[in-house]
């Protein structure tokens, strides 16, 4: 059972993984990453535009948001885990956005169901 389950509010209270928890998710980060994404994440088409131009350029991107620093730690852990590359946009947002760590996201997070 994940920790977020508990009296008063998430992002409020402490969450943090038992040491059988953290085992689990070293030999499984992709589940892991998966349920966290599927629950407060997305993925989705992402555009920019360089200074001076009027072209755009498309791209596909994860994002999660979260209030709870423990909970934005636990993915950003497991995302360090697999060496996927992430950044935080704003402080209640983890991004992944490069095309080879999208890629790998793409491998087992998929569609939400």
């Amino acid at each position: 059972m994940f920790p977020q389950h508990g009296p008063g509010r998430k992002h409020l209270r402490k969450i943090e993984l038992t040491d059988w928890q953290r085992e689990i998710v070293a030999k499984y980060p992709e589940q892991l990453l998966r349920g966290l994404f599927h629950s407060d994440g997305c993925r989705f088409v992402n555009w920019a535009s360089k200074p001076g131009r009027d072209k755009r350029y498309y791209y596909v991107r994860y994002l999660f948001s979260n209030k709870s620093d423990d909970i934005r730690n636990i993915l950003t852990d497991a995302l360090d885990l697999l060496g996927i590359a992430w950044r935080r946009p704003r402080w209640d947002h983890i991004a992944v956005s490069r095309k080879d760590a999208v890629g790998v996201l793409d491998g087992f997070v998929g569609p939400k169901s």
